[in-house]
């Protein structure tokens, strides 16, 4: 395999490869620019390949053409990772293992749901009234405020415990 060269001292490039040489960088640039990120290198790799296997003739606009191969080259790469990303997780999802760690995922995660709504309940009718309203509910500290009957500061204060027990919480689940 020949790597893309910065200078061909044996022989002089000629039609397709010369505009390549002249204007590597700027394919490079547009690569990164569309999203090739990390492999624009080895996708300009596979583009010089191509233009050095390609059958001698004349381009009729070959800078035009090489963008567009690189944007080819650049889509069927990712067509194929996408490709290839959906095939392991179709595998791994066909595993009994998977599926045991599903179900696992599932009872730990009622458990964990269980335990939040102890928490809640722990801080009193009020707060967790005020924090189910709040966050489930979407109402406003104020109208909460003016529904409880109790200061804007109050429901703040209300919040900032529900807060504080559910972060308290979410500690304990992360060092398990």
């Amino acid at each position: 395999m020949r790597a893309v060269p910065l200078h061909q001292p044996d022989r002089a490039a000629a039609g397709l490869e010369a505009v390549f040489l002249d204007n590597r960088a700027v394919l490079l640039a547009f690569l990164r620019a569309h999203g090739a990120g990390e492999a624009a290198e080895d996708v300009l790799q596979d583009l010089w390949l191509r233009v050095i296997a390609a059958p001698p003739g004349p381009v009729a606009q070959p800078l035009s053409y090489l963008y567009r191969a690189a944007n080819n080259l650049m889509l069927d790469r990712y067509r194929s990772a996408r490709q290839a990303a959906r095939r392991d997780h179709d595998w791994s999802e066909t595993r009994p293992e998977a599926q045991a760690a599903t179900g696992e995922r599932a009872l730990i995660a009622r458990d964990q749901i269980e335990a939040v709504r102890r928490a809640l309940t722990a801080l009193g009718p009020r707060t967790e009234a005020i924090f189910r309203r709040h966050r489930l509910d979407g109402v406003a500290q104020r109208d909460l405020a003016s529904e409880f009957g109790v200061s804007l500061s109050t429901v703040e204060a209300d919040l900032r415990k529900a807060y504080a027990a559910l972060i308290a919480l979410r500690r304990s689940f992360d060092d398990a």
